[in-house]
């Protein structure tokens, strides 16, 4: 199951660039979006449901303006996937352009996603789930 996991979020990410907006189609009823290991983030630390994840995404989008992600690759780690992801943009708070690698450990159950964990360093995230 562990490559179809690999496989779902790579579709997911490819959905994503495509049509901007983010694919719900995997999370299950219980999915949680977690910034709690993203260090700095001001806003909550857990966005509960697929409603708390679109808040999330609104909160870290109103931050930016141009932003774009580019999924750099993905990490199998059994029912975990490591993706890690290079976003470019310019914070509206201050006009810089900015550019940053992250990562984010999305668990899988069932076919379906329960929790994405962020985080600011991909080595912590891949170190998380025990690839490093």
């Amino acid at each position: 199951m562990s490559q179809e996991n690999v496989e779902r979020l790579r579709w997911g990410f490819e959905q994503t660039q495509a049509t901007g907006q983010f694919v719900w189609e995997f999370a299950g009823p219980d999915f949680v979006w977690d910034m709690s290991k993203f260090r700095g983030w001001p806003e909550e630390q857990y966005y509960k449901g697929i409603e708390g994840g679109r808040r999330a995404i609104a909160e870290w989008l109103a931050t930016w303006d141009d932003w774009e992600m580019e999924l750099e690759s993905l990490h199998d780690a059994g029912q975990q996937v490591v993706a890690v992801v290079r976003q470019r943009g310019r914070s509206k708070a201050s006009g810089v352009r900015v550019e940053m690698r992250l990562a984010q450990v999305w668990s899988f159950e069932g076919g379906l996603t329960t929790r994405m964990v962020m985080y600011a360093d991909p080595a912590e995230a891949l170190k998380a789930v025990g690839l490093v």
